[in-house]
């Protein structure tokens, strides 16, 4: 059995998970952070809503669609090759957003950052896995999670400024410093782990591909087509029924391949990894879904800037990043039941808190404690689950439950998207008086160009809709009330319960 001393000295996990976290902090940045710039683009370019959603929509496609098939080519070529070619990709692309002058290309570019940024987010958490003994996997895992809680703000806010400072294009600009330093680093810190050998399932790729773009596609489109045709036959139920069936078919084919599938319906033998994924699907959907119906009601009725309301969200990353190493050293102790379950449920009372409480006229100090309580539930959720799901897998298939995680954690993103805006219409149609036309009154209105006398009924609409992501938690408490206990809980932790064994001298 290997010992610490086997161990080459340089191979070091916390620096190369800090390593590893600038890149995956630039790819969720990247996911929000076109969203303030979205009026600025438009002007520029000559372009219209419809065309510049899809500068967001296909990056967020061409990211959530192939994590399956990335996460699994992680386990057969080695994390860090594939987390490297995804970075130089993304990194390309990035420069090449800037640079663009149509919005055809630019939605291209963002097509190729999609991509480069699936091939980066398995590899971080399959490394995780792999070079973090059990016992510490907790605190790695809840810097990892905090990153991607503390990224949700950073993206707004950093897009606000960059915009108004120095242009739309520096959004994309700035990552090509980022990502040299995250390149050189990488190369330097994260260490080569051993390969396994592993047959490529070509069928199972074509159908996971094909009917994860289906269903995503339809449920991220569905709005914008007002869930009917979107051309000739096609429709958004036909779509999304579409992807359904093909990856019933998927499963199908994963359960009945005798050689080596893309997706081993093994890993769902645990428990534990089960309940994680449940539970992350509901974070990715109430993170996703409450920024909406916030910012636009800190936008129409209270008149704030985009960087400004950004800036309400500021309490939630300062105790998150606070927080965060406290509760890591905590989940390689405690039962993962408890402090999942205790950020899971901050979360969700915080969502109907803040439902309560948003009115025309509130003080800000009374918004701001509500998104104080998601710092904390931030902290509790994202890293407690996130190691609960990769905690007991084999070494060997590390990248293909990295894989399922982010999977499911961008579907219930992309859920939230599509659910919060068809509730948003719903409730703004019920709280605010028709136009002629038919539409709601405050249908379009951003910015604080919304009347006075609609201030209360727009209020009221967004408190609403807050209450289907605050819902959509308590599915999510229930998974995390069914985790078992870990087996680094049941035994005592050995020196060669992770891949640095296989990097000795």
């Amino acid at each position: 059995m290997a010992t610490p001393q086997h161990v080459r000295p340089e191979v070091r996990p916390w620096p190369a998970l800090w390593a590893l976290v600038i890149g995956f902090f630039m790819i969720l940045v990247d996911s929000t952070i076109v969203s303030v710039a979205t009026p600025a683009i438009m002007t520029d370019l000559r372009t219209d809503v419809g065309n510049v959603i899809w500068v967001t929509s296909a990056y967020l496609l061409a990211y959530a669609v192939p994590l399956l098939v990335t996460g699994r080519l992680g386990d057969k070529i080695g994390p860090k090759k594939v987390y490297l070619t995804g970075l130089a990709l993304f990194t390309a692309a990035s420069v090449w957003c800037g640079l663009t002058t149509s919005v055809e290309l630019l939605i291209v570019a963002r097509v190729f950052q999609g991509l480069g940024a699936s091939m980066m987010t398995p590899q971080t958490m399959a490394v995780i896995t792999r070079i973090f003994p059990p016992d510490q996997r907790g605190r790695a895992m809840s810097l990892w999670g905090a990153t991607a809680g503390v990224a949700t703000l950073v993206g707004p806010i950093l897009g606000g400024v960059l915009v108004d400072g120095l242009g739309w294009e520096w959004i994309f600009f700035l990552n090509a410093p980022v990502g040299v330093i995250a390149f050189v680093l990488a190369m330097r810190l994260v260490p080569d782990l051993p390969t396994h050998e592993h047959r490529f399932d070509l069928v199972g790729v074509a159908l996971s591909s094909i009917g994860l773009f289906c269903l995503v596609f339809g449920i991220q489109e569905g709005q914008k087509y007002d869930w009917g045709t979107i051309d000739g036959p096609i429709s958004v139920w036909s779509l999304i029924i579409t992807g359904l069936v093909v990856l019933a078919i998927f499963v199908i084919w994963q359960y009945r391949n005798r050689g080596e599938p893309l997706l081993p319906l093994g890993l769902f033998k645990d428990r534990n990894f089960s309940l994680a994924n449940t539970a992350i699907t509901t974070v990715g959907f109430a993170i996703t879904a409450m920024t909406f119906p916030l910012m636009l009601y800190a936008q129409t009725v209270r008149g704030l800037s985009p960087t400004k309301s950004a800036l309400l969200l500021v309490p939630m990353a300062v105790i998150t990043g606070v927080l965060s190493p406290f509760s890591g050293r905590l989940t390689d102790r405690a039962h993962p039941r408890y402090l999942a379950t205790f950020g899971l449920a901050c979360c969700s009372a915080a969502l109907f808190w803040l439902s309560q409480v948003i009115e025309p006229d509130v003080p800000i100090w009374k918004l701001l404690l509500p998104i104080a309580l998601l710092g904390v539930a931030n902290a509790f959720m994202w890293g407690p689950i996130g190691s609960t799901a990769t905690r007991n897998l084999p070494l060997h298939q590390a990248g293909a439950g990295a894989g399922v995680y982010n999977t499911t954690r961008q579907v219930g993103a992309v859920l939230g998207s599509a659910g919060i805006a068809v509730l948003m219409e719903s409730r703004l149609a019920d709280n605010l008086p028709a136009t002629p036309g038919g539409a709601p009154a405050g249908e379009g209105a951003a910015g604080g160009t919304l009347p006075d006398m609609l201030h209360q009924g727009f209020s009221d609409a967004m408190a609403q809709s807050l209450l289907l992501p605050a819902a959509v938690l308590l599915l999510g408490v229930v998974a995390a009330l069914l985790f078992v206990k870990p087996q680094h809980l049941r035994q005592a932790p050995t020196a060669g319960s992770n891949d640095l064994e296989g990097l000795r001298n």
